[in-house]
């Protein structure tokens, strides 16, 4: 018969509070750092989409290591 390990509800709030905190930040500057360099450069728009589209694959990258360094020094369940 396995057991489920207990949540520690603290610091999973903790972890996804600060998770959602970066992830306003960060895609709000890769979005805007494609629209500035192709406004900058006048690249046109469907370039732009595109800068916006890798800085913010970028960005979602940068999320998940984020994640999982959070998630290492925050263990989301109770020790046994």
């Amino acid at each position: 018969m396995s057991r489920t390990k207990a949540t520690n509800l603290r610091a999973t709030v903790t972890v996804v509070s600060a998770l959602i905190f970066v992830a306003t930040q960060v895609l709000g500057v890769s979005i805007a750092a494609g629209w500035a360099i192709a406004g900058l450069f006048e690249l046109g728009n469907t370039i732009g989409y595109i800068l916006m589209v890798l800085f913010s694959g970028f960005g979602l990258y940068m999320l998940w290591a984020f994640w999982k360094q959070a998630t290492t020094a925050e263990p989301l369940n109770k020790p046994d």
